[in-house]
């Protein structure tokens, strides 16, 4: 093999362990070197150089490595997004509570003050009287122990941070802690801990009062007193959108955002596509970054299962609509489809009343896709989910020993066809949009 193609080669090597690298930040941004991202670990410490120059330029992001941990603080671009709340670490992965959020925090003040191990009861004393002050009992936060749930909320939490990697397990389990029946033993990770942080400055500096004033205090680089300035915030929340949510809708950008977008969306594209390999689909009202590989994605549609099957057929009805549906419209639906593939879904799923559940389930993954919005008059539709109407659906003959399923069939929705799809929009994507 001559100079030319072994180079070509190693190029090709090495691009593809960079977006390697830059994928599993963008899904973890903190990994350890014994967490189950470990050999993506090692890509990022060897490349830190440039994924640290390519964070900070494009989205301002820092890039922290050591031995132990990289961690990438990530600001997301939009501050108020609710729809990707952290989850405990159970086969329930159930979303964090309000409360869970404040144990979380109460919990890594306290191990930043400790010692390298801590038993869970220790922790939790030094919780509950953290939990005391007077602020936090004001805004409506208890936590003395005495409850079996605030107990469940302490393990949730602490499990947490054993899956980051924050602490690691010596002996005893939480389940017996939570029971009354025992104790658990942990080491510190003092080098992940203190990575633990993302926002730019503490919150005990910030002054604001209002909630969404306190986030952007607490994330806002330097005052923007220059174009270059005001530019460059314009770029990093673009290309943190892009990376971070699902769809970047035209409609919900300012007018010197949208401007921005119009005469820099190929260049940000192409540097994102460089990166991570997502592909730009550009439409009339917005631009969406597919991925091919489908796995940068905390929230899968369509997905099998009872509430994927469901969550499509109503998406379907949604796609639909000329206007707001109520979810009471949307629960009436679900009875009638109950009555045409209730034999394919879970019992519990056909029993009577269970149709608010089911309707909340999938209005949670449709906003947190994107492809809808809560109002006060109602579900409203939004344009990325016109790829979800649904033709007829099609039973197919089950193999000898299997269960029938349906086959509902989209038009538009196969992630082949969307990774085609936007790699003919890339080709188009510095034209003028229709809008």
């Amino acid at each position: 093999m001559s100079s030319g193609p072994l180079a070509e080669v190693l190029d090709g090597q090495r691009q593809a362990d960079l977006q390697k690298a830059a994928r599993a930040l963008l899904k973890e941004p903190l990994l350890t070197a014994d967490g189950p991202y470990a050999d993506e670990f090692r890509l990022v410490r060897r490349h830190a150089a440039e994924l640290r120059e390519w964070f900070e330029r494009n989205v301002g992001w820092a890039l922290r490595t050591d031995a132990d941990a990289a961690r990438l603080r990530k600001t997301p671009g939009t501050l108020t997004d609710a729809t990707h709340p952290a989850r405990e670490a159970a086969r329930s992965a159930l979303p964090f509570t309000r409360r869970r959020y404040v144990l979380l925090c109460l919990a890594l003040a306290a191990l930043e003050r400790g010692e390298s191990q801590v038993a869970l009861g220790r922790l939790a004393e030094q919780v509950v009287l953290a939990a005391a002050d007077p602020e936090l009992v004001a805004a409506g936060i208890t936590f003395t122990l005495e409850r079996r749930d605030e107990r469940l909320d302490l393990a949730a939490v602490v499990r947490l941070l054993l899956r980051l990697g924050v602490l690691r397990r010596v002996a005893g389990d939480e389940d017996a802690y939570v029971s009354g029946a025992g104790d658990v033993l942990y080491d510190v990770r003092r080098r992940v801990l203190a990575g633990m942080p993302a926002s730019l400055r503490g919150p005990s500096m910030v002054e604001a009062e209002g909630f969404e004033e306190r986030l952007t205090e607490m994330t806002a680089r330097t005052a923007l007193d220059s174009d270059e300035l005001r530019f460059r915030a314009i770029r990093w929340k673009l290309t943190r959108i892009l990376l971070d949510d699902p769809v970047l809708y035209y409609d919900d950008l300012a007018d010197d955002e949208l401007a921005y977008l119009t005469r820099q969306r190929g260049f940000i594209t192409a540097r994102i596509n460089e990166l991570t390999g997502l592909v730009p689909e550009v439409r009339a009202e917005g631009v969406a970054m597919v991925d091919p590989l489908d796995d940068l994605t905390d929230v899968r549609m369509p997905e099998q299962g009872t509430h994927g099957h469901i969550t499509l057929l109503l998406a379907g009805h949604l796609a639909r609509a000329t206007g707001p549906v109520e979810p009471e419209e949307l629960a009436a639906r679900v009875r009638e489809l109950a009555v045409e593939h209730g034999g394919f879904w879970a019992k519990s799923a056909r029993e009577p009343g269970a149709e608010p559940e089911l309707v909340e389930k999938a209005l949670t993954k449709l906003v947190a896709l994107g492809l809808a919005e809560r109002t006060e008059r109602g579900v409203v539709p939004r344009p990325a989910l016109a790829r979800y109407a649904v033709g007829e659906p099609v039973v197919r003959e089950p193999e000898p020993g299997r269960a029938r399923r349906p086959a509902t069939t989209a038009k538009t929705a196969t992630t082949a066809q969307t990774a085609k799809a936007a790699k003919a929009a890339q080709a188009v994507q510095n034209t003028q949009d229709e809008r």
